[in-house]
């Protein structure tokens, strides 16, 4: 018997050959993926050390229908983890996107999920189906929800859900807009385009010594901002809990063209343009004025975490 982070334990009833007991697999014991295992059963979501007997099997990741036993035909090289390039799961991307807006380790995020660093590893960089129980453990940790994780909503335009019961509104201070405009990410950018019309453009943006930078290419429209007082803007929305909060930034935005700064900003930059293409132009926005809100509910219920 051979298996791997992720896969799941199924213990069958010796009489009827029917699943009377299955967990997920968090943690290995030896590289080539035979036994003992850590896991976590789905019954109880406890994880306890097991050495399978002859009623249980390895349920594979993709591999197979439910309730085929792969193990055995499995290489040892495939059974196990293969280095290399990540080839994470949309589940796994959305977990590390989460974990790294929070500023958390492998290691804290896995404390606080109270599951093994090394599956919480294995999810990041692998595709995977972890268990609902692992995903609430996740979202708790994380600050997020189960469905966003899933990516339920991906498509759906967020303010559509119901508003809270007791919604409290309040005012973010400045040190608070800065926390959260660091998280990085998508902004977007109030410009009055080349064509005299007003235009909000989104961008990925970072954060270099307390400026807004941006790429994007000469004469576009984002481009415009360059020589005025722009606005810009970046939040986040809960729509399953109606939860959220945004953050505007304005100030003078100006072009960064000597070269040590450019380099410098490459080396910081965290992501490439979503939109591709040729877009080697800098805009830096100083601001001067930092305002934000928050809604979350009036019980003091905690709010999200980013």
């Amino acid at each position: 018997m051979r298996a791997h982070l992720g896969d799941q334990l199924v213990i069958e009833s010796p009489a009827t050959g029917a699943a009377r007991r299955d967990g997920e697999i968090v943690g290995l014991h030896h590289e080539d993926g035979t036994p003992p295992y850590d896991v976590r059963w789905s019954d109880t979501d406890e994880v306890t050390l097991v050495f399978p007997g002859p009623d249980a099997h390895v349920r594979h990741l993709d591999h197979g229908p439910p309730g085929t036993d792969t193990s055995e035909a499995q290489p040892a090289s495939e059974a196990a983890p293969q280095a290399g390039a990540p080839n994470p799961g949309d589940v796994g991307r959305r977990v590390a996107v989460e974990r790294r807006r929070r500023g958390l380790s492998r290691g804290e995020a896995a404390r606080r999920a109270r599951m093994s660093p090394d599956y919480l590893a294995y999810l990041e960089e692998h595709p995977a189906d972890p268990t609902v129980a692992t995903l609430i453990r996740l979202a708790d940790a994380l600050g997020t929800t189960v469905s966003a994780l899933r990516g339920a909503g991906v498509d759906t335009p967020p303010g559509q859900g119901h508003a809270l019961l007791h919604p409290h509104l309040r005012d973010l201070t400045p040190e608070e807009c800065r926390a959260l405009l660091s998280t990085h990410g998508v902004g977007r950018i109030a410009v009055t385009a080349p064509d005299g019309r007003p235009a909000i453009i989104p961008v990925n943006y970072e954060i270099v010594d307390d400026d807004i930078v941006f790429r994007t290419a000469p004469g576009s429209a984002a481009a415009a901002a360059v020589g005025t007082d722009a606005a810009f803007e970046v939040d986040h929305m809960d729509d399953a809990s109606s939860q959220g909060w945004s953050v505007l930034a304005v100030g003078p935005a100006s072009a960064v063209t000597e070269t040590a700064a450019v380099r410098r900003l490459v080396q910081h930059a965290h992501t490439a343009p979503w939109a591709g293409g040729n877009r080697e132009m800098w805009v830096a926005i100083r601001p001067v004025r930092l305002t934000g809100r928050r809604i979350t509910p009036a019980d003091g219920q905690a709010a999200m975490g980013h």
